[in-house]
């Protein structure tokens, strides 16, 4: 007896690992699929419902679980999404389904939307994938099509817009890989902030959506001229500024124009890495993601955040100047500001690099029928980066933390000017509040009005103002220079002198 059981075990078990041996593993399904004489997703599909798991170790984003097929099936992924699929469902399933017993696989994944290769000539569908995700759900050995009841996915709202549609992946007849979005047997609705997508058919599922930034071909065109020529010209006229204040300075030059001239080394290297990340994804093409791109996205991410501190820095600065102006005499004040300046971003952009979020970022053209993008080096908009998180804490909420409180000093400059308002002083006053404004960084405030129906004036108002920033900045120093001439000193409003000239010395 116990040697026919030894026998047994020796005849099954080794018959079990040939079998097994032939299946694939899934965690190699999508590498095994991706090759150019197959359609990759329609291998991907069949690999995922017989493919086992040779390890106890999850495989990321990767599900599967067996549920009884008189039962509803829910599941939520790791990134958010929700899949609901009805017993009817299953139940149609199992009647296709060879298997004996009453329980029905269900198969999930979440898909990079870079795998999906668009067709040269598309629908009318054109946008941005939500949050980068497509969601393959598989259920049984079969495709599901035609369903009486919907399966529900609901989507994570990653980018809080209303705008979004659902959609599924649609090989193109060719059978060459390539392939277009569409809506066809999906409705879309947004509950509490979620996208949910009732779909008579089983397949791979994503959301467009119109990226923030998005906008047609010609006016991004024209967006991209004023850019161009704005950086340019602010490259151009801060290097001027810095070769000025070398020059003419003469020995203790007042803290004030100091700050000033920090701000503009700021502005030139922002102004200066935003043309060479352009310029190297233009040299590139489709090959700039790599070291060097991702070089300039953090250089480009420290000099925005250079500049947004310095911002800062003149609102202090002012702050002193106007409202605490006795006793504010501060032990080697220039350095502290310096180190502010200059260490916040760079212990910033540290500690970004080593989460890995710079990379390539797309913004998209809507309005042509082929849809397209434009691409910078930037913090990436890859779905495994958590560059949309740190894009929204250093970018959105730092600018927005800085505008609120430089708002308000400028809001304290104008109410002392208007308090001492003098006959013909009404211009001077207004020039000296749409200077401080620039200094202040103020136009930036423009950003938070590019979403919504002002969203293109808002970017024309935005690419003018802070591309020409430079500019502002130099006139903004030569009328500094020119009030601190002896011959210009006899000015009787003694809070715009002090605006201009204290020292805290």
């Amino acid at each position: 007896m116990k040697t026919s059981y030894f026998i047994l075990i020796f005849i099954c078990i080794p018959a079990t690992l040939r079998t097994n041996d032939n299946l694939p593993n899934c965690k190699d399904a999508l590498r095994d699929c991706l090759r150019p004489e197959v359609v990759w997703t329609r291998c991907y599909e069949d690999r995922i419902t017989i493919c086992i798991l040779m390890t106890r170790m999850p495989i990321p984003n990767f599900y599967r679980w067996s549920v009884n097929s008189s039962n509803k099936a829910e599941e939520r992924t790791n990134s958010g999404h929700r899949v609901h699929i009805p017993a009817h469902v299953l139940q149609r399933s199992k009647r296709n389904d060879s298997n004996s017993n009453d329980y029905v696989q269900i198969t999930m994944a979440v898909l990079n939307s870079s795998l999906f290769k668009l067709s040269p000539v598309r629908g009318s569908r054109s946008g941005e994938v939500l949050g980068q995700s497509v969601l393959a759900v598989r259920v049984g050995d079969h495709s599901v099509s035609d369903l009486d009841q919907p399966v529900r996915i609901a989507f994570r709202n990653t980018h809080v817009t209303e705008r979004g549609t659902c959609v599924f992946w649609k090989d193109s007849e060719n059978k060459n890989g390539e392939g277009d979005w569409s809506s066809e047997g999906c409705i879309t609705t947004l509950i509490h902030g979620e996208f949910v997508c009732s779909c008579n058919h089983l397949s791979f599922f994503a959301v467009l959506v119109n990226s923030k930034l998005s906008v047609d071909p010609v006016n991004a065109a024209n967006l991209g001229y004023i850019s161009y020529i704005g950086s340019s010209f602010s490259v151009v006229f801060t290097t001027v500024t810095l070769v000025m204040y070398t020059c003419l300075r003469k020995g203790h030059s007042e803290q004030s124009i100091s700050i000033h001239v920090q701000l503009t080394g700021a502005l030139l290297f922002l102004h200066l890495s935003y043309l060479l990340s352009e310029w190297w994804v233009w040299r590139e093409a489709d090959g700039a993601e790599g070291h060097v791109c991702l070089a300039f996205g953090l250089l480009l991410h420290w000099a925005l955040l250079s500049t947004f501190t310095w911002l800062a820095i003149e609102g202090f600065h002012l702050y002193m100047l106007l409202v605490r102006v006795f006793n504010v005499y501060v032990r080697k004040y220039l350095l502290k500001l310096s180190l502010v300046g200059w260490g916040i971003p760079t212990a910033t952009v540290t500690a970004c690099r080593f989460l890995g979020v710079y990379g390539i970022h797309s913004f998209y053209m809507t309005g042509a029928n082929n849809g397209s993008s434009t691409d910078i080096c930037w913090i990436s908009s890859a779905t495994d980066s958590p560059g949309v998180v740190v894009s929204y804490i250093t970018v959105s909420g730092y600018l927005g933390l800085v505008f609120l409180f430089n708002t308000a000093m400028l809001g304290v400059v104008v109410v002392k000017l208007w308090g001492q308002r003098g006959e013909g002083r009404m211009w001077k006053d207004w020039a000296t509040v749409l200077g401080l404004s620039c200094v202040l960084g103020v136009p930036w405030g423009l950003a938070f009005c590019t979403y919504g129906p002002l969203s293109l004036p808002g970017l024309y108002l935005f690419s003018i103002f802070n591309c020409f920033q430079g500019v502002f900045l130099f006139l903004w120093f030569l009328a500094l220079s020119r009030k601190g001439r002896p011959e210009h000193s006899s000015v009787k409003d003694s809070s715009s002198q002090k605006m201009m000239e204290t020292n805290f010395n």
